[in-house]
């Protein structure tokens, strides 16, 4: 808990049995009141190593896709009464360290979505992405900031953090179950005029990391140009909302953080 903010952590898993006990290990749960995974209907022992944990653990028994499972994640922080909400791959891939100060960010009050992305900051996280995947998704991303009129290093991240009040305003139900759905959540939360921003996040592409395919990746990399379009299109003929106003805030003190 921050300055009386619940924080929930949600981990959207898929054959995550080898990772999610050093992801868990990594989370400042002294901050987090909530850890909740739910397992995609993997055939490994990811749900059963899971509830070992003594986490809040749930499983699909069909498979409901990328998109589907974060869906039922965040719905589950929501019900559990958190005011910030973190999606936290539990692959290793991002370190579950900077859900501290994500939540931070969020508990200013002058954002409502807080990236992790890991294309910014030191030169070491763009070495250890493959090379396949660090060109198109610098291309995209420069793509979709003309089109947005956002400045992001990166869009195309799984670590995440919601607040409370953009997740009850954005209808992401409605969005897609493919891996596209995290950046329809992006526009979603724009065309609502929710302020957005970004931490620099260390990453690790361990053989126990997941990862999506150059076929899916090429789709999804087209889909996300098409969506981008469709919003600068509407933001030329004025369809889109103007930012809201933000709340004065100040930045959380440090020595108010407390444990839940």
């Amino acid at each position: 808990m921050i300055q009386g903010k619940k924080i929930a952590v949600t981990m959207p898993a898929y054959f995550a049995e080898k990772t999610v006990g050093k992801t868990l290990a990594d989370i400042p749960r002294e901050f987090i009141d909530t850890v909740i995974l739910v397992d995609d209907g993997s055939k490994d022992n990811t749900f059963a190593v899971s509830q070992g944990l003594g986490i809040e653990t749930y499983r699909n028994e069909k498979n409901l896709m990328y998109g589907g499972n974060v869906k039922r994640c965040l719905q589950l922080a929501l019900d559990s009464g958190a005011d910030i909400i973190i999606q936290l791959h539990p692959d290793y891939q991002y370190t579950p360290k900077l859900t501290l100060p994500m939540a931070a960010m969020l508990n200013t009050g002058f954002y409502d979505l807080c990236l992790g992305t890991r294309l910014n900051g030191r030169r070491d996280n763009r070495v250890a992405m493959p090379f396949w995947r660090l060109l198109p998704n610098r291309v995209i991303t420069h793509i979709m900031d003309y089109c947005l009129r956002t400045k992001h290093t990166e869009f195309h991240t799984g670590y995440r953090a919601y607040t409370r009040k953009l997740l009850e305003t954005v209808p992401f139900h409605t969005f897609s179950n493919t891996f596209l759905f995290d950046n329809e959540m992006l526009l979603g939360a724009l065309r609502a005029g929710f302020a957005t921003c970004e931490v620099s996040c260390p990453t690790s592409y361990d053989d126990d990391s997941s990862s999506i395919s150059f076929a899916k990746a090429l789709r999804y990399g087209i889909a996300c140009v098409k969506i981008s379009m469709g919003y600068l299109w509407d933001r030329w003929m004025g369809r889109i909302h103007p930012p809201m106003i933000r709340p004065q805030a100040t930045a959380p003190n440090p020595g108010q953080a407390q444990g839940s």
